[in-house]
């Protein structure tokens, strides 16, 4: 494991400048000619670094790469090439390496996980029973490359997520997600003369506030929370249609069943209102019994090399390793650049993390290909 831990070291430099192509090229997920062009960068120092081309997937105009090397249906290796940032923010969040960290647009979620795979894989003499998925919508929520991922999943014994790590914590735990859109349609009337004859939506929208952020448990770790609203078009008038969005996250998927049926249970308090609901559960949780194994197989890893303790954490938000759990493959997440300010203008790298991470990620899969067959949803005896 030395070995792997000098040759990640040694070529730090190399992983700095395919980290640096990476978030030059920009690629906000609704930018479609952005994300296409990152998915050449993301295919070309894939090919270099394990030397195969990926097979370009193609989804409603958004590519999704993947490699399988020989069988594929060991270890699946997933990642995003997609951001939250607009095409420009570079102007004022320009690539850097300075005092120990790295910034720029997404090099934290996760353009750095991107590049640490495939460095990671580098370091092996054999990835037969590798496979390796690159989507470019995970932003925002997965609409094209959902099956994909999950179908991926099904095929393989372990998924390891290259999504970013705060503090160094690996992600044992990630909530389910939901969201719901309501529209409330009620009845326009001038709100001098006549109000009595309205029916009016921004009261209608009070009340269901009140009664979703109801259906909250935190004993449970449900939370349930209104978020965009509006209602309304001018001051004298009483409003005739309301919208409102709602984010639900759940620890089990009992609690997001719970809580979609009462969402859906709900109805009007006002006479002449009515509700309509869209949307549901997005993404089952990723539970600790998901992330068990492999977890306990990546704190053996992770001191072996020398590294000491390593932190496993649940946290709120959710990747596309939910997806993969939620096809019953056994999924660690966090696995990716060490670091923080996701989404944000102190969005940064622990440049010394790198190859350590690195590192990691490379023993685990050698350690995942050495394994035994084992059955569906088993890392392997």
């Amino acid at each position: 494991m030395t070995a792997i831990v000098s040759a990640l070291e040694a070529g730090l430099p190399g992983l700095l400048a395919d980290m640096e192509q990476l978030v030059r090229t920009e690629s906000p997920s609704e930018d479609l000619a952005a994300v296409t062009e990152c998915a050449r960068v993301a295919a070309g120092i894939g090919t270099r670094l394990t030397g195969a081309a990926p097979e370009w997937i193609d989804g409603s105009g958004r590519p999704a790469l993947r490699w399988r090397f020989g069988s594929g249906d060991r270890v699946l290796l997933l990642g995003h090439f997609d951001t939250v940032w607009p095409v420009g923010s570079l102007a004022g969040h320009p690539f850097e390496v300075a005092g120990g960290r790295l910034t720029g647009p997404g090099c934290f979620d996760m353009k750095a996980g991107v590049a640490q795979l495939f460095h990671a894989l580098s370091v092996l003499d054999d990835l037969d029973g590798v496979s390796v998925l690159l989507t470019g919508d995970e932003e925002i929520g997965a609409p094209t490359s959902r099956a994909l991922i999950e179908a991926e999943a099904r095929r393989t014994r372990a998924v390891l997520v290259l999504e970013a790590s705060e503090g160094g914590a690996l992600k044992t735990e990630r909530k389910g997600m939901s969201g719901y859109g309501l529209t409330i349609a009620g009845r326009a009337a001038h709100a001098g003369l006549e109000p009595h004859k309205g029916v009016n939506t921004t009261t209608e929208l009070a009340h269901q506030v009140l009664a979703l952020s109801a259906l909250a448990d935190p004993a449970a770790g449900t939370t349930v929370t209104p978020t965009v609203a509006s209602s309304g078009t001018t001051r004298n008038t009483v409003p005739d249609e309301a919208r409102l969005m709602v984010d639900v996250r759940v620890a089990t998927p009992a609690e997001q069943d719970r809580v979609d049926r009462a969402v859906h249970a709900l109805r009007p308090v006002l006479d002449g209102a009515s509700l309509t609901f869209s949307g549901g559960p997005d993404r089952p949780p990723l539970p600790a019994t998901a992330s068990a194994e492999l977890f306990g197989l990546a704190r053996d890893h992770y001191a072996e090399l020398g590294f000491g303790a390593l932190r496993g954490v649940a946290v709120g938000g959710g990747s596309d390793g939910n997806l993969t759990a939620g096809a019953g493959t056994p999924t660690l997440d966090g696995l990716g650049a060490v670091g923080g300010g996701a989404h944000a203008d102190d969005e940064h790298v622990i440049v010394a993390e790198l190859p350590r991470r690195a590192a990691l990620v490379a023993s685990l899969v050698a350690s995942l290909l050495r394994k035994s067959p084992a059955g569906p949803g088993k890392v392997g005896p």
